[in-house]
């Protein structure tokens, strides 16, 4: 009779036990963030800045590729970027002159519709460790800084590199 209670109340538990969600694999991919990106880009997204400084994202060196629909607008600064297209910045060690080493990680933008986010210019930005693991979203000193340098001559709706 013993077993039988048992097997009976481990049943019942099941039941009535709530369905509980999974664990997040690593620190900061809490909600299953996926990257804005394919994992083989380099097939279909084109160098639109070669490799060179910049202060602004740790003092690595970037090299920044435009995805399929990104790439005319970037190029031309003159047609709006389609929703979902996205500009990446690969970021390499400080000491990485020729971008040709491994990739410390990526920090991304993707457009959005017009007008469904005028806080963050209606784009929305990852970085994204060199294991492709989204570490943050919308970062605020992201938005800050290419609201001032996103405008003609230096930049285009707001992305801030020169090709």
């Amino acid at each position: 009779m013993k077993k039988r209670t048992s097997r009976a109340a481990l049943a019942l538990l099941v039941l009535v036990m709530p369905v509980m969600p999974g664990c997040p694999d690593e620190p900061g991919d809490e909600d299953g963030d996926q990257p804005f990106f394919p994992e083989d880009y380099l097939d279909s997204y084109v160098e639109v800045r070669d490799c060179r400084g910049s202060g602004d994202h740790d003092l690595n060196n970037i090299r920044i590729l435009a995805g399929p629909s990104a790439l005319a607008p970037y190029q031309s600064r003159g047609a709006p970027f389609p929703v979902d297209a996205v500009v990446i910045k690969e970021e390499y060690d400080f000491g990485d002159l020729t971008c040709t080493g491994p990739i410390k990680q990526w920090t991304v933008m993707q457009r959005l519709p017009d007008g469904s986010s005028p806080a963050t210019l209606d784009w929305t930005w990852q970085r994204v460790d060199d294991k492709r693991k989204v570490q943050a979203q919308d970062e605020p000193r992201c938005i800050s800084c290419h609201q001032g340098c996103g405008v003609a001559p230096d930049g285009y709706d707001g992305t801030c590199a020169i090709p």
